[in-house]
């Protein structure tokens, strides 16, 4: 459509008719069509993706003969004589030197044949440029997604590794809380597992499994852990990628209260408004780590809301950490949008 439009203005400008002008353009179109679907079906596949270049440069050569030649030859046969038509039925005196000719003479002459090849390529390569920025789109997001799906995939099992550890601990000791730890962990694997595929859900609903988690910890901690827990919730209908924060709730829990031996703490403060949501977790460390594997272990999950983060919101985010010597602190800033409650 743009290739015809901008065609028919040209034309239609040059005959001082638009009317001929949409006619030549209609006559003269797949030439076009036929010259843009060659090289986007078959020369760019089969040989500039392939790394194949100089074969594409010498496909492209003998293409560009070729469509050359057909749109003279369509000049010569179709288009230029329904021009003379067109202006002879308006002046009976009108006489036109460029088809007093052969059409052998028509065809080989040097200027035609080289306007011929400008015009084809002028319209064509500029629908290839932008066949060729969509692709390239297309490709990115592609493997932007395949990206996304490797870490969340590394993440769910992340998860899952960490919940049933602590299910295991609590039934090595026949707690009675161990019924209610399952129906919990059901909960959060439910959204983890199948609302999770989605690329955005609602943020009240990622707040409400934060929640569930939190409450989990606690009923395995006890008054061993100091827990200060302050959640301002003003989602209303934003939305935000699914998991981002949990990862970070946890990797606290795992590593500040699992392995601290005295007096172990965490603080978490969640602040969201319509415009950002701040998320600033703190928790204690011990004083000599027991395993130092863990250490990289455990970033794992920071590693990969950082990559994250860097894919899905890109200048729309901050995410920090810092390795103190008595404790470990993450912050992180997302810029929300709101979605529609429809």
């Amino acid at each position: 459509m743009i290739a015809f439009s901008l065609l028919t203005f040209i034309y239609g400008t040059a005959y001082g008719s638009y009317n001929l002008g949409t006619k030549v353009i209609l006559i003269l179109l797949p030439i076009h069509m036929g010259y843009f679907y060659i090289i986007v079906n078959w020369i760019v596949p089969r040989f500039f993706f392939s790394g194949k270049y100089i074969r594409a440069f010498f496909a492209v050569l003998m293409v560009m003969f070729l469509i050359a030649v057909s749109y003279r030859l369509t000049e010569v046969f179709i288009a230029d004589p329904y021009v003379y038509q067109f202006y002879k039925s308006r002046d009976s005196s009108f006489t036109w030197d460029k088809i007093s000719h052969s059409w052998w003479e028509q065809l080989k002459k040097p200027v035609d044949f080289v306007n011929a090849i400008e015009r084809s390529n002028s319209v064509a390569w500029i629908c290839v440029t932008l066949k060729l920025f969509v692709l390239w789109h297309e490709r990115k997001q592609a493997v932007l997604q395949a990206e996304l799906n490797f870490l969340k995939g590394q993440l769910h099992p992340h998860f899952l590794f960490n919940a049933l550890n602590n299910l295991y601990a609590l039934s090595l000791n026949d707690s009675p809380k161990a019924p209610g730890i399952i129906l919990g962990l059901s909960n959060i694997l439910r959204y983890v597992l199948y609302e999770c595929s989605a690329d955005q859900v609602l943020l009240k609903r990622d707040i409400e499994v934060l929640n569930d988690y939190i409450k989990l910890e606690q009923i395995r901690y006890e008054d061993r852990l100091e827990l200060n827990v302050n959640i301002s919730n003003h989602a209303g209908y934003c939305k935000i990628a699914p998991l981002l924060m949990l990862p970070l709730v946890e990797n606290a829990f795992k590593h500040g209260a699992a392995e601290t031996v005295d007096a172990p703490w965490i603080n978490i403060e969640l602040y969201v408004s319509p415009a950002e949501l701040i998320l600033k977790i703190s928790n204690s460390k011990p004083e000599h780590s027991m395993i130092q594997d863990k250490v990289a272990i455990g970033n794992i999950g920071l590693s990969n809301v950082q990559k994250r983060l860097e894919l899905l919101y890109p200048d729309k985010h901050s995410f920090e950490w810092f390795d103190e010597d008595d404790c470990f602190i993450t912050e992180l800033n997302i810029q929300l949008t709101v979605n529609d409650k429809n």
